[in-house]
């Protein structure tokens, strides 16, 4: 019997052995082997071999940049600090850094080749000085290729919350069989900025991994009926790479090209059910590449899948979505990877999925089994979207869906992997960044190797890097017990190991859930001794369960409801942000802290808030007359007189100039907007949104992320990210222009021109043809000498560079003189004609230098009613010897506004 069982052993020891060398032998099959594999360490000498890649040093090597015509020679420098959001902090240790033009020559074999460059923002130590990350300002090219343009690596890590970070490009290399990087400090205004980079790795790639290959029929266009074409002189930028429903995979875990693969929990859309409630479907046994190359995804990307589940009723009513936050201008490939690892589906029409992309269907019945030819066998598609150039803004969101056809057998749907990769214009240009409006980072970074599925982890820590040297240091006896338990499992058969399985993954996901809850539930960190706290019930009341008639408003956050709290005693106003939204917890935080320590008549007051499960909810006193900008166009209400436009930019200018100057530290709104600016019964103006506020230095300007509203954003904050009080005058002087208007701040119908009001009005200033961009229902009230000053006071507002612009506390001063003049001037019209009305016939009409109706709507009868009184009184006046008179408003200090 002894004798019997130590054969057994033996046997089963051998067999185990096999089985892991015959696993390596078939996982080996499915790796590529780059021709190129370089992996420079920039300001470093001598080579390091970390994270299975051989880095090696540019100080002294054939990879040392070229500079000859700089005088300030780039310089080695080393980091102060140490990144806390990687693993493999070696190429983050040292940076080449220069304030003149330094170039990387690379000679390389032909073909497409992956271009990762490695940037961590923080202070360095170079020979003479330090280098701080807020100046590193930067543009590089790659041979004709911009790849980045005025690129601040660190407002990408702080909007990111990460602080390391790699951008993935795509391209080939033809002809010389060679390709230059060239980092260039962006100067701009200044010279006192720096281009530096940490670390560059060039991989080779397969020639149509990406590329269109020749003969082929193209890939489809989103929304046309055409094919598109990958050329080689086309240059790609990774835009994500996701392992949907399962985790993030580190480089060294790809199929040889040193991919990163993120986990889709940061781009799930959470329509009806939050995004962990979704059903992840794994499947182990052998894969077949009869459609794909075998490196096309690390195996594990078609192992698992993320689906709705199996609840048919809800199903149909669902979709799968992934949101996709991409910039405008460009062309994006999607591409969208399949594997049918459902054993319940095994013939073709079992499982029909509509694929949407920007709200539009693509397909309206794709079947993986006979685009596949079978199960477990890989699969992708591939879309062009080009739905970029219909976006008014600088940045639009993709959504991605998948949802069951009703045709299905099976009323759910599955998607494996997603790729996105960003396509070089006409003029080889992947970034925007001299795009004044542009206040989009680049894309996500991936996510950290620390991150456990599905849900995601910002604090990094080394212990999974120690697990795996644990686990090295003990891997031939693990690897015997490995083989030993999976034998003693198949004798203790299926049905058992399976159970088991099950009722750990199930413990495990019920774990993350909790935690995710926990973690998303902070509202333990807000005041709640400052204001109000709603329980999510309390809310349901107020609002009938939040009832489409208490809508009041709508906007990119969500919704707006009318609601009634202390048992009717007290109507509020409640804001409920929507999933979708763009703004986080983040904003949702920092409005309520903010607006708890801010009391202002002319800010909005915060009662209370909201924060249970995935419900961020604001919850404000009401404003009784809407917002400012629903009174001067688009909503029907009567128009706003002269003079209560002027008292609401008085009051929004003492708001504003309140928190710049009013409160303990600096406080920039960075969003003013008609907007975010309420009336009350009264008519009283109070600022609102305080989401985008960033406390300010006192003049002095601070470099941030760019956001705001496009056509109210400040120049000087746009293209260099310097922020300061002056950034909201800005946005406030086009408030004031458009309140004269009573037209948008930007309007893509017109001509470009005159598609931006505040530099169509600087345009009207210099040719003295201010007066034709008045609103209609203005005409005839306004007193000429308050019209000068108003014009001034705007025209001051929206000057170019902030110095030349004035602070809020002189444009108070300035809007009060102009409603003096407009109060004098209204006292002379009356004493002189009691019982006549007031009209001023030097702005009674002129003809509009756009064209009418504006923004394709017509004047509704109030205003015409009133411009025909207008004119027959101004017919009146000029037959008793008064002469309609044009004057020029042109201002002698305004030729720097140009």
């Amino acid at each position: 019997m002894d004798i019997l069982s130590v054969s057994n052993f033996t046997f089963l020891l051998y067999f185990g052995i096999f089985l892991i060398h015959q696993r390596h032998l078939v996982v080996s099959e499915y790796l590529y082997t780059p021709t190129d594999r370089i992996f420079l360490s920039c300001g470093s000498s001598g080579d390091t071999t970390d994270d299975d890649r051989q880095w090696i040093g540019d100080i002294n090597s054939k990879y040392s940049p070229l500079e000859p015509h700089s005088v300030n020679k780039s310089i080695a420098a080393t980091a102060l600090d140490q990144p806390t959001a990687s693993t493999s902090i070696f190429p983050y240790k040292n940076a080449r850094i220069s304030q003149s033009q330094f170039t990387y020559n690379f000679k390389l074999t032909a073909g497409p080749k992956f271009v990762r460059l490695y940037f961590f923002p923080t202070t360095y130590r170079g020979s003479n000085n330090n280098f701080t990350a807020t100046k590193g300002f930067l543009d590089v090219t790659a041979g004709p290729y911009t790849l980045l343009r005025n690129f601040s690596a660190l407002l990408y890590a702080e909007d990111w919350e990460t602080d390391t970070f790699t951008n993935e490009y795509t391209i080939l290399v033809q002809g010389s069989q060679q390709l230059n990087i060239t980092f260039s400090p962006f100067l701009g205004d200044t010279n006192d900025t720096y281009a530096y980079i940490n670390a560059i790795e060039i991989v080779s790639m397969p020639t149509y991994l990406y590329y269109t290959m020749p003969n082929s029929s193209g890939v489809a266009v989103v929304g046309e009926n055409e094919q598109f074409y990958i050329q080689n002189d086309t240059a790609l930028e990774m835009h994500c790479r996701v392992n949907i429903g399962g985790n993030s995979l580190s480089p060294t875990e790809d199929t040889g090209m040193y991919r990163a693969w993120d986990s889709d929990v940061i781009y799930v859309y959470p329509v009806d059910t939050p995004f962990y409630g979704r059903t992840l479907l794994q499947r182990n046994g052998s894969l077949h590449y009869s459609k794909v190359q075998p490196y096309t995804t690390p195996e594990t990307v078609y192992r698992v899948a993320r689906s709705i589940g199996q609840n048919k009723l809800d199903n149909l009513k669902q979709n799968l979505t992934w949101q996709l936050i991409v910039e405008r201008g460009f062309k994006y490939l999607v591409r969208l990877h399949f594997c049918e690892i459902d054993s319940r589906v095994t013939k073709p029409g079992e499982r029909l999925i509509i694929i949407s992309m920007n709200n539009e269907k693509v397909d309206t019945g794709f079947d993986i089994l006979q685009s596949s030819g079978g199960q477990m066998t890989p699969i992708y598609k591939d879309y062009i979207v080009t739905g970029a150039e219909k976006a008014k803004t600088d940045t639009y969101e993709l959504l991605i869906s998948l949802k069951p056809n009703e045709s299905s057998v099976y009323d759910d749907v599955i998607l494996n992997g997603l790729e996105v990769f960003k396509l070089s214009n006409s003029r080889y240009v992947l970034d925007a960044g001299e795009n004044p409006a542009s206040a989009s980072p680049p894309p996500p970074p991936p996510a950290s190797l620390s991150q456990l599925p599905p849900l995601p982890s910002k604090n990094k820590s080394n212990n999974k890097k120690a697990l795996l040297i644990a686990i090295g240091t003990c891997a031939p006896g693990l690897l015997i017990a490995v083989s030993l338990c999976y034998c003693w499992i198949v004798h203790r058969g299926r049905h058992r190991k399976r159970k088991h399985w099950d009722s750990h993954r199930e413990s495990l996901f019920c774990w993350f859930c909790s935690f995710y809850k926990a973690k998303s539930s902070r509202s333990e960190a807000l005041p709640k001794e400052l204001c109000r706290y709603f329980s999510l019930p309390e809310i349901r009341e107020a609002t009938k369960n939040f009832d489409d008639e208490m809508v009041i408003g709508k906007g990119g956050f969500g919704k707006v409801f009318k609601g009634v709290i202390d048992g009717g005693e007290k109507i509020v106003a409640i804001k409920r942000l929507s999933p979708e939204s763009r703004q986080g917890h983040r904003q949702f935080e920092t409005e309520i802290k903010m607006l708890s320590h801010l009391r202002h008549v002319h800010l909005v007051s915060l009662i209370g808030y909201c924060y249970q499960g995935h419900e961020m909810i604001l919850v404000y006193d009401y404003m009784t007359n809407g917002t400012l900008q629903d009174h001067l166009y688009g909503a029907g209400n009567d128009p706003l007189t002269w003079r209560q436009r002027l008292e609401i930019c008085i009051g929004t200018a003492r708001g504003l100039n309140y928190l710049h100057t009013g409160a303990e530290q600096t406080v920039i709104h960075r969003d003013v907007k008609t907007t975010n600016i309420l009336l009350d019964e009264n008519w009283i103006a109070k600022v609102s949104d305080f989401g985008l506020c960033r406390l300010g230095l006192d003049g002095n300007p601070i470099t941030t992320k760019v956001v705001g509203t496009f056509g109210y954003l400040d120049p000087e904050y746009a293209t260099r990210g310097q922020l300061t009080e002056k950034s909201d005058v800005y946005s406030f002087g086009v408030v004031l222009l458009e309140v004269l208007s009573g037209r948008r701040p930007v309007n893509n119908n017109l001509e470009e021109e005159q598609g931006s009001l505040a530099l169509w009005a600087k345009k009207c200033i210099e040719n003295g043809t201010i007066h034709g961009i008045v609103d209609q229902a203005l005409t005839g009230y306004i007193a000429p000498e308050c019209f000068d000053k108003f014009v001034e006071i705007a025209e001051k507002c929206v000057r170019d560079r902030g110095i030349d612009r004035p602070n809020m506390q002189e444009v108070i001063e300035m809007l009060d003189f102009a409603l003096r003049r407009q109060e004098t001037a209204d006292a002379k019209k009356k004493a002189t004609n009691p019982s006549g009305a007031v009209v001023y016939p030097e702005l009674l009409y002129h003809p509009p230098q756009y064209p009418t109706p504006l923004d394709g709507s017509e004047f509704d009868s109030r205003t015409e009613t009133r411009l025909a009184n207008f004119h027959s009184k101004s017919d009146a006046t000029e037959s008793s010897g008064c002469t309609t008179a044009s004057t020029n408003y042109s201002f002698s200090d305004a030729t720097n506004s140009t």
